[in-house]
């Protein structure tokens, strides 16, 4: 290598000396040898007097005789001196003779590739049309993978627009992100040219060639939308196809710009790492993210379906007509795009009240950002390598950002909040933006202080919990960052405070910008206000003892209504009697229920609060089982009952079977509550579980084993595997070979390691690695029982350098890593992890390390809490023998 181009290494960006304009793209995917061959014109900007053009490339051999640099009309007008491929740098640097012109040329490039099996970039997918194992050719080219398929400027500010051509088997179809505008047939070949595309980044560009299926409908503004699937599946795609034509109409009036393309196509890929990607025009899916079947999909199918559609069409605005200016703005993109897809889906399906299971978003997002090893939602300073941008796909980009953006839509009000989305939607369309240029819109239209109030969320880690007391008629606030570890940082937020008292007919709402502040009552809510009253009441009650009937169902107080703010609360115990009296009277909706348990559970992680008095209040069951399981071993048969006891009451209520006309959440929960039964041990569960199972094995149609109820009943059949009785195991393995549904393989591969037996689970583990369950599945079996857990780190460390190559160059190896090493319990077994990845550690894989290791210190600190807590085991003993 020269030393002219070393100047180019070690640089995470590319040098602006030409930016692109158009790309002219011909593939010519061959499906049997898994090879490609292709040439590409771009047309580039010459901004800078320059001898060097670099651009992205990767994995791809670049025939150099072919390279050359033309005018706009075709003639050659520089020759190439010299070209050197970075593959550890993913760049090419071409070099001329000298200086370009200044102004419009074209870079001319033939190139040949390999249709790789690592879903990412130009690779193949296989599936089986006629007894027949086929290949099939699909794009994933975020967040930076286009230039695994051709050379470009892979960077999300480098917009261009694309004419693409495909020379594909005739009796294929193949997709694109335009419509196609001519096609020429060839004996067995044909030529398909398409549309140019609008200006658009490369991660948005795809192809998609294959044997489908296909539904197909119409917007009332005349957009073609169709749904793609393998041969014979065609009607597990109309659930999405109506979703798809409703959100469209939706988002135009939300954002008040129409959908920018002629058509949309969504495809069902057989073997596709995320669960979605939403590539302009041609947005990609996992078949369970796409497909839904009345017979074989659960209630909780459906809704990921929605879900999933929804934030991916969010994307044709958000995202993809204005587009992120660096990945170091992830977060907003991938944020809003979960927040809004909750917005839309709650609209088309109200008696769904997605909103409440939104929670799951948000305490996801709380447990990721209570760690010391994370970054803030501003990711992009620390990326200096592409293989580093997988691993900020994340709780911390997704929930902690929709999370955020719901507090702040929350705090400006519903109707303002779109007034600015419109607003920035048309002034940033076709182009890209910061996320300091969304707050500043914000800020415009709202007069509030969104830029500070936003930064002081995006630019530091972490988030706060907020402490309230009530004292001599005052309202103590203060703020501190909470961490799970316990430890203490110097985090101060702008936080959005919204409390009630008494009935949700009395809220109030102030921004707390200081470490703490005293409100006096009267002043903050003016004299003549209800809440007055109560608050002296509520004085009296907790303070004074003074018994009042009246005091007693309405004396409360309570922080985050709604839990619409990203923050934790911290009652002091006359306040937290009051709340637990206020569950108790039913005072309080669901959320905010939930919201109360949430952080009291992770209090009571750090060390801030007793196990006993989360136990009181309610249960979080596995993962206090986890913990209980090394903390109080002789105590983990009453918490196991508790649960029990605990969940029977809600059980006995929705019974097995499905009711005509019950809410599609008693669907969902019914499933739930009997898988956790059934993990518990619960014999009667465990029972009816096998018999319905045995009525399954003899028809697939049985009324007696719905999809919602699949899951407990093959939990049940594994929890008594074993090694002398394998009977069960041997039954749901054949079930997952004769079964075609996505759905159906991932609810058995999530169920297969509930055993006890370590040689099971280790045979379990062994058979994720086999050519039996796809690449993209694997994850969905690695979550192993308390009695597994030594069984599963021996086997990733025996097994690692085959999983690293396997799924190494991609997000899905931080899975296995963080599934694995996280449920520990002690710091030996920390060091043990630590010392085992110290000369493994990979760029793609520090911070979930980290993270993982941490969660280790932090139940290792736990557990050591929970043995010098005092009257616990009394506590314990008494909930179990309690009747719910």
């Amino acid at each position: 290598m020269e030393k002219k181009y070393e100047q180019f290494k070690g640089q995470p960006r590319l040098p602006k000396f030409a930016v692109p304009k158009r790309y002219d793209i011909n593939l010519k995917p061959d499906l049997v040898t898994c090879k490609f061959a292709g040439a590409v014109k771009i047309t580039v900007d010459v901004v800078t007097g320059t001898k060097f053009i670099v651009l992205n490339a990767v994995d791809l051999f670049v025939d150099r005789n072919s390279l050359h640099f033309t005018d706009t009309s075709g003639c050659k007008v520089s020759e190439v001196l010299g070209v050197e491929l970075f593959e550890e740098d993913e760049i090419m640097v071409v070099e001329f003779p000298q200086n370009l012109q200044l102004g419009l040329g074209v870079l001319c490039i033939a190139f040949e590739g390999t249709l790789n099996d690592k879903m990412k970039g130009f690779y193949r997918s296989t599936y089986v049309h006629c007894g027949e194992k086929k290949n099939m050719a699909v794009t994933q080219f975020e967040p930076a993978d286009a230039r695994r398929c051709f050379p470009c400027w892979d960077e999300p500010a480098c917009k261009a627009t694309f004419k693409i051509t495909l020379e594909v088997p005739s009796e294929l179809i193949a997709l694109s992100n335009m419509p196609v505008v001519d096609e020429n047939v060839d004996g067995k070949i044909k030529t398909i040219h398409y549309q140019e595309s609008p200006i658009m980044s490369t991660y948005l560009v795809a192809v998609v060639i294959g044997l489908f299926d296909y539904v197909d409908d119409h917007t009332s503004d005349g957009i073609k939308v169709r749904v793609y699937c393998q041969i014979g599946k065609a009607n597990q795609g109309k659930f999405a196809l109506d979703v798809a034509v409703k959100t469209l109409g939706l988002y135009k009036s939300y954002f008040a710009v129409p959908y920018s393309l002629p058509k949309l196509d969504m495809v069902a890929i057989p073997d596709f790492a995320a669960g979605a990607m939403e590539n302009y025009g041609l947005v990609t899916y996992r078949e369970t993210a796409l497909l839904y079947d009345d017979k074989h999909s659960a209630a909780a199918n459906k809704q990921r379906v929605a879900i999933v559609v929804t934030h991916e069409l969010a994307h044709q605005w958000f995202g993809n007509l204005v587009t992120m200016e660096w990945w170091t703005h992830l977060w907003l993109n991938e944020g809003f795009a979960t927040w809004v897809s909750y917005l839309a889906t709650d609209s088309l399906f109200p008696e769904w009240k997605i909103w409440t299971q939104f929670l799951d978003e948000s305490t996801e997002g709380l447990r990721w950002m209570g760690l010391q090893n994370h970054i803030p939602l501003r990711h992009g300073v620390e990326i200096n390598h592409a293989c580093e941008i997988d691993e900020i796909f994340d709780a911390i980009s997704y929930k902690k950002g929709a999370s955020v953006i719901r507090m702040l839509q929350s705090y400006l009000g519903p109707e303002c909040f779109q007034r600015a989305l419109a607003s920035y939607i048309k002034k940033y369309a076709c182009s890209n933006a910061k996320t300091e240029d969304l707050w500043t819109v914000l800020e415009e239209e709202s007069g509030e202080p969104v830029n500070n109030l936003m930064n002081s969320w995006t630019k530091q880690k972490g988030y706060p919990v907020v402490s309230v007391k009530l004292k001599d008629q005052y309202l103590e606030f203060e703020q501190s960052q909470f961490l799970l570890s316990g430890s203490h940082e110097d985090g101060q937020w702008i936080v959005p405070i919204t409390l009630c008292c008494g009935s949700y007919d009395t809220c109030k709402n102030f921004l707390l910008q200081v470490k703490s502040e005293t409100l006096d009552v009267k002043e903050f809510v003016g004299s003549k206000d209800n809440l007055v009253d109560i608050l002296i009441k509520l004085f009296c009650c907790c303070f004074k003892k003074k018994e009042d009937n009246l005091v007693e169902t309405r004396a409360w107080i309570k922080l985050n209504v709604d839990q619409a703010g990203f923050y934790r609360v911290k009652y002091d115990e006359g306040l937290a009697s009051r709340l637990r009296h206020a569950i108790e009277t039913k005072c309080l909706s669901a959320t905010d229920r939930f919201g109360i348990l949430d952080d009291l559970y992770a209090l009571c992680m750090a060390c801030q609060q007793p196990l006993a008095s989360l136990l009181t209040l309610m249960g979080i069951s596995f993962k206090i089982e986890r913990i209980a399981a090394d903390a109080a071993p002789e105590l983990l048969e009453y918490i196991k009952q508790f649960f029990i006891s605990l969940f029977q009451y809600s059980t006995q209520k929705l019974g097995w079977d499905p009711k005509q006309g019950e809410s599609h959440l008693d669907a969902m929960l019914r499933g739930e509550l009997l898988t956790a039964l059934a993990q518990f041990g619960h014999d009667i569960t465990q029972n009816e579980a096998r018999r319905r199972f045995d009525a399954f094995l003899n028809d697939k149609n049985t009324p007696l084993l719905p999809p919602d109820i699949r899951k407990p009943a093959y939990v049940a059949v594994m929890q008594n595997v074993s090694t002398s009785n394998r009977s069960g195991y041997e039954l749901l393995l054949k079930v997952y070979r004769e079964t075609d549904q996505s759905q159906e393989k991932t609810r058995i591969l999530g169920s297969l390691a509930c055993c006890s037996d370590p040689d099971i689970v280790l045979e379990v583990l062994n058979f994720l690695l086999s050519p039996e369950v796809r690449s993209q599945d694997a994850v969905y079996g690695i979550h192993v029982n308390i009695e597994g857990r030594e069984t599963a780190w021996r086997w990733l460390k025996d097994n690692w350098d085959h999983i690293l190559k396997t799924w190494g160059s991609g997000f899905l190896i931080t899975r296995f890593i963080s599934a694995i090493v996280s449920p520990f319990s002690s710091c030996e077994k920390a060091c043990e992890v630590e010392e085992f990845f110290a000369s493994r550690a990979k760029p793609s894989i520090s911070r979930t390390l980290k993270q993982s290791v941490e969660r280790v210190h932090i139940n290792a600190k736990w557990v050591q809490s929970i043995q010098n807590e005092k009257h616990l085991a009394e506590v314990v003993q008494e909930l179990a023998h309690r009747k719910y």
